[in-house]
């Protein structure tokens, strides 16, 4: 396992190095603002925010898009399969979701490591829904409190309506803070594509993640408009963030699997994190999933993903 961890400002094991992701990152960002300002001449509102993890920095200040759909409720995202019922969020609001950087270690050929390119999205495997184990290599489970997230995909601009056909490639870290194929270069695990359905949704199993020094406990994710977009890479409509609510952070890391994220979870919270600190309240809401159940049955979530097209 490498030495280095994900909050260290010097990616050594870049062989490019951090000032060379960094460009690579504000110059995405640069694009996505000079093609949002071009929408905004026809009446969208477009967000733009800044990213983190490890050397990412805020990029400004952000507005919202919502979009109400009158007196009749719509609903984005409820699934029912015999018996079970998983639910996203039904309202007749939604809101589009901020655009973020990537973070330093994406996977998905935007920049690289241990002197090559990471581009995860490529590779035969990486479309799967329980995203636990690493599938390149090494068939290593990753360890830590269970989580089974749903994600509903809609469209700000047609109603709250869901989209059908996207893909949600979705990474984060392992209960140490570190991230497959960087500070833990062996493994491939906590990365995952899936196609939404029929309803806008996507399922993934996985585990909580960790808090690690300098972030709020977080979870990456990019959307595509297909599943080819998703796995020829580097074609992302969205790239944005999903903050974990802090109740439920304070339970699973009073565990001794996530010993060190308990204090590194004291000094940080939504409001002074780097990614999500520039955020208006109506944002972080829509970036925080809802998640119920327990450390010991696992938990289960759900958020809406919310995008203008």
């Amino acid at each position: 396992m490498s030495s280095h961890h994900p909050d260290t400002a010097a990616m050594d094991d870049h062989d490019r190095g951090l000032a060379h992701d960094l460009a690579v990152i504000s110059g995405r960002i640069m694009e996505r603002r000079r093609v949002l300002r071009l929408f905004a001449g026809a009446g969208v509102t477009a967000m733009v925010t800044g990213c983190g993890g490890s050397g990412d920095t805020a990029s400004g200040s952000t507005s919202s898009t919502t979009i109400t759909t009158g007196s009749t409720s719509t609903s984005s995202g409820t699934t029912t399969t015999g018996t079970t019922t998983t639910t996203g969020t039904t309202s007749g609001t939604c809101i589009a979701d901020p655009a973020e950087t990537a973070g330093p270690y994406p996977g998905d050929g935007t920049n690289s490591s241990s002197g090559s390119t990471s581009n995860v999205l490529t590779q035969s495997g990486i479309v799967r829904s329980d995203i636990r184990s690493s599938f390149l290599g090494s068939g290593t489970v990753a360890s830590g409190v269970l989580l089974t997230i749903t994600l509903t995909v809609v469209n700000v601009n047609s109603s709250c309506a869901p989209l059908s056909g996207y893909a949600v490639y979705l990474w984060h870290c392992d209960i140490d803070g570190n991230y497959s194929l960087y500070s833990v270069p062996a493994e491939s695990y906590l990365r995952g594509v899936q196609v939404t359905d029929a309803n806008g949704q996507v399922t993934f199993t996985t585990i909580f993640p960790a808090c690690y020094s300098g972030r709020y406990p977080h979870m990456h994710f990019e959307l595509f408009s297909s599943l080819t977009a998703a796995t020829s890479g580097r074609y992302a409509l969205l790239t944005s963030q999903l903050a974990m609510p802090r109740d439920v952070c304070t339970t699973v890391y009073a565990t001794s699997a996530y010993s060190s994220s308990g204090s590194r979870l004291a000094s940080v919270t939504t409001a002074n994190d780097n990614v999500f600190g520039d955020n208006s309240t109506a944002q972080i809401a829509a970036m925080t999933p809802t998640i119920t159940g327990s450390v010991a049955a696992g938990y289960v979530g759900a958020a809406t993903i919310g995008v203008s097209i």
